[in-house]
């Protein structure tokens, strides 16, 4: 029995050794191809990211968190870093959020976006009565020096002023402008650099930047700031558009303009509203609000497939242009994950239901996500 044993396994080696040695040149199997996503297919072109809050990333609902990790390779803090958030009272800061949220960026190699350091709006009330032009600086650099240098050599990228001019690009009278005077931007931005360090890239950011006006003062104010010896390294064009405007032509102009200034771009807070807006709506400023009605919101229960496709075309050609000029623009930025965490289901009318962004509620892709896939498709 134990040589009938002996011979039956010498036999099976031999068999073995037999097959797999008659066909020496065999091909391997081809590893699977893995599935294009956004941050792959436009990874020549710029950075693909979205703004985002701690719950898609607390480990509780991992559809976000997956969704993050899958697709992007920037991020952006929707919230968790304006003043109010973080900075609520004299010398008492709120670090746990934007700990974490610098953490889950390192931890997936992100393009690291911190925003927003001096801006009028989300303020925390204790900076509004400060009325003297040295203490209101003395604060904002305690502000600046506490925030930006928490995460020295950890964010790649700050938005140092947010929202500084109108829409005719004279400055905005914000409190910082009132108390401290013009000269309040020239100073975040040498504040910033400081704090920061000098490889974060530090940034100009503000809505309707393709408004020719409001882009001839962006520049001349940008120039005023380097003048005064502050480093502007690039523009943010925050992108809340319609599906009907603005033009292809007025966005280009503005991104060629900001690029000949020697200002790359980044489209930094996109996202496309199939809703009706009041007539008098001013850009994007968080302040307004209107009065809700039927006619306003009239995709309660779900976005039409007609209109499914115009937020699909909408898309496609601003991706067209986008590619036209990737030489000039770092990074596109989503304000938002999916359509329920989208800002535009409360602003400027709240309680409607819009659907501005790639993916649905359910965190899966819209028609918009694959028309704009497709222009990277081999």
């Amino acid at each position: 029995m134990q040589t009938i044993k002996l011979w039956a396994l010498g036999a099976l080696a031999f068999s073995l050794f037999h097959c797999s040695s008659s066909t020496p040149n065999a091909p391997a199997a081809a590893p699977e191809k893995e599935t294009p996503t956004l941050k792959s297919a436009y990874a020549d072109d710029f950075l693909i990211g979205a703004a985002i809050a701690p719950k898609h990333i607390d480990n509780v609902g991992m559809r976000g968190k997956n969704l993050l990790m899958r697709e992007y390779n920037t991020i952006t803090p929707e919230n968790i870093m304006k003043w109010e958030v973080i900075n609520p009272e004299p010398g008492k800061f709120e670090w746990k959020d934007s700990d974490d949220y610098v953490q889950f960026g390192e931890d997936n190699g992100m393009f690291i976006v911190g925003h927003a350091l001096v801006w009028h709006s989300q303020l925390s009330e204790y900076v509004r009565e400060i009325n003297d032009r040295e203490a209101l600086l003395a604060e904002m650099k305690t502000h600046i020096d506490s925030v930006a240098g928490r995460y020295r050599g950890r964010i790649d990228g700050w938005d140092v002023v947010n929202e500084a001019l109108n829409e005719d690009g004279t400055l905005r009278e914000s409190y910082f402008y009132k108390v401290i005077g013009e000269d309040y931007l020239a100073e975040a931005f040498k504040m910033a650099a400081e704090a920061a360090g000098p490889d974060t890239k530090l940034y100009y950011n503000d809505y309707n930047m393709w408004n020719a006006d409001k882009r001839e003062g962006a520049i001349r104010m940008i120039k005023k700031i380097r003048a005064a010896g502050g480093r502007v390294d690039g523009i943010g064009m925050q992108a809340h558009y319609s599906i009907s405007g603005p033009t292809l032509d007025t966005i280009e102009q503005s991104i060629a303009a900001y690029a000949a200034a020697g200002l790359p771009v980044s489209m930094t807070e996109l996202d496309v509203t199939v809703l009706p807006n009041p007539w008098d709506l001013v850009g994007a400023e968080v302040s307004q609000n209107f009065e809700n009605s039927p006619f306003m919101n009239p995709f309660p229960d779900g976005l039409t497939d007609s209109m499914q496709t115009v937020l699909a075309d909408r898309y496609e050609d601003l991706f067209e242009l986008y590619l036209s000029h990737a030489d000039k623009i770092e990074r596109i930025t989503f304000w938002g994950v999916n359509d329920g965490h989208s800002w535009l289901n409360g602003w400027p009318i709240k309680g409607r239901t819009n659907y501005p962004l790639l993916f649905d509620r359910e965190y899966e892709p819209k028609p918009a996500y694959h028309r704009v896939m497709s222009l990277r498709s081999e």
